[in-house]
């Protein structure tokens, strides 16, 4: 908090872009989230006041700001966008607040640690051999799709130690791609039209959701009665333990975990690997670079979480990606009370928002910032960077838990499948950055494959 002794001064009296008088502007933001934040971001302050519909919002562009904001979770919770998702995620990491929310990871993070998880690693590369040897030279394809199905087939491995064409494994990937498809249709509509309300399409949705509970559940039990022993994910949970009362997660607890990490396990890196095979092919110049490095760390072998510290500029493939095309580009915080920030007085109930895209892109934090340089993140750029700048993972207690689980991903994924194939992309398709929930190509990206040679 700012130790001024001046009078506050009220956010929404400093310079605006001009909105309708009904829906301020929301219609601006609907056309085109993206483009409006960015001319917001280059043509007024550091806080710049907005209004969509009865709601009162601000842009943040300062990266002190943000940090600040991100920092506090008891002052600033989940925005309403956020909690829609309260429907499919339930109490789960991303959604929770409070002491709950501070339990559960404590409980979780331990989980998580580099040491844990390394051990995925070979499961993501067999998995990614598996799937190219069924590719052909030549042949086009969406490679969104593909990077999807793929993650989503590491994540419930992971997950449940299951191939996602097995059992319960199978009806919970299936229910997770119908309540996606729901929330994009939402997402549409500004979630004007509730789950609660009769129309079909909500109809599937909870159908969905049940089936998805009742499928991991059985999961849960089945793991209960092996006692939880196992290296997948569910079984580490299960074995987790508070350190002050010696308590494990509940089945419910569980369950809105493991839907969270699915969720997050995979529609992120699918859409980080997508933007990134765009981007090579758009540079062949980075891409002769990538091969160059891939054959002198590996010759000719699969890679391995071993081989991950030698691989530094595939790594920063990977960051420039996250940072031109980040797998959340918008997010919101609500102010729980007034709240004083530097010399500015946010209300309570105003949504603050922070956008990726906006920041990552920014002239004044990056030289070219609509180029892609993989080169950029030489010599540690991103301890260079102030904080608030470069937040793919989002920062402060609520960082994402499995960020060291999605780079492990990206990298051993981006290196299997550059070793043996080269991508360019299909003439006349349009690409087009869609931010919902996580950023997609609203249309895929088509590309051709094309075998490398030996």
């Amino acid at each position: 908090m700012s130790t001024e002794t001046s009078e506050p001064i009220d956010i929404f009296e400093l310079e605006a872009p001009e909105g309708n008088t009904i829906a301020g502007h929301l219609l601006d933001l609907g056309r085109d989230p993206l483009g409006f934040l960015t001319h917001c971001a280059h043509n007024y302050g550091e806080i710049i006041p907005l209004r969509l519909g009865l709601t009162a919002t601000c842009l943040l562009v300062n990266p002190d700001y943000i940090e600040q904001v991100l920092k506090d979770r008891e002052a600033f919770i989940k925005s309403r966008g956020f909690r829609v998702l309260k429907t499919l995620l339930g109490e789960g990491l991303l959604t929770n607040e409070g002491e709950s929310w501070f339990r559960q990871r404590r409980l979780a993070q331990p989980v998580f640690q580099q040491k844990r998880i390394a051990g995925y690693g070979k499961i993501m590369v067999d998995y990614t051999e598996q799937m190219i040897s069924g590719w052909k030279s030549g042949s086009k394809l969406d490679i969104h799709a593909d990077m999807m199905r793929l993650t989503l087939n590491i994540v419930m491995k992971c997950i449940f130690d299951q191939d996602v064409s097995e059992g319960e494994a199978k009806d919970v990937a299936h229910a997770l791609d119908v309540t996606m498809n729901w929330f994009e249709s939402k997402r549409k509509q500004n979630f004007l039209v509730w789950e609660w309300f009769p129309r079909p399409e909500n109809i599937r949705y909870r159908n969905a959701i049940a089936k998805m509970d009742e499928s991991i559940y059985k999961l849960i039990a089945q793991k209960r009665q092996n006692q939880g022993e196992g290296t997948d994910l569910l079984s580490m949970l299960m074995q987790a333990k508070d350190e002050d009362d010696g308590s494990s997660m509940s089945d419910k607890q569980l369950r809105d975990e493991v839907a969270t990490l699915m969720l997050a396990g995979h529609e992120t890196t699918a859409n980080a690997l997508s933007w990134t095979w765009m981007l090579l092919a758009q540079n062949p110049e980075c891409d002769r670079k990538l091969i160059a490095e891939i054959h002198r760390v590996l010759n000719g072998r699969s890679p391995s979480v071993a081989d991950l510290p030698q691989l530094r500029y595939t790594e920063q493939i990977i960051k420039e990606s996250l940072r031109l095309y980040p797998p959340v580009s918008i997010f919101g915080r609500e102010a729980v009370t007034d709240y004083t920030l530097d010399n500015y007085c946010i209300p309570a109930g105003c949504v603050v928002t922070i956008s990726q895209w906006v920041m990552h892109r920014h002239p004044k934090y990056f030289d070219r910032p609509d180029d892609f340089i993989p080169e950029r993140w030489d010599n540690d750029l991103e301890k260079r960077l102030p904080r608030g700048v470069y937040i793919p993972f989002g920062d402060g207690p609520r960082i994402c838990i499995g960020k060291g689980f999605a780079m492990m991903e990206a990298v051993l994924l981006l290196a299997t499948i550059a070793q043996k194939y080269s991508l360019s992309l299909v003439e006349d398709h349009p690409i087009i950055p869609q931010p919902s929930i996580t950023l997609r190509p609203e249309q895929g990206i088509q590309v051709q494959l094309y075998k490398r040679l030996d």
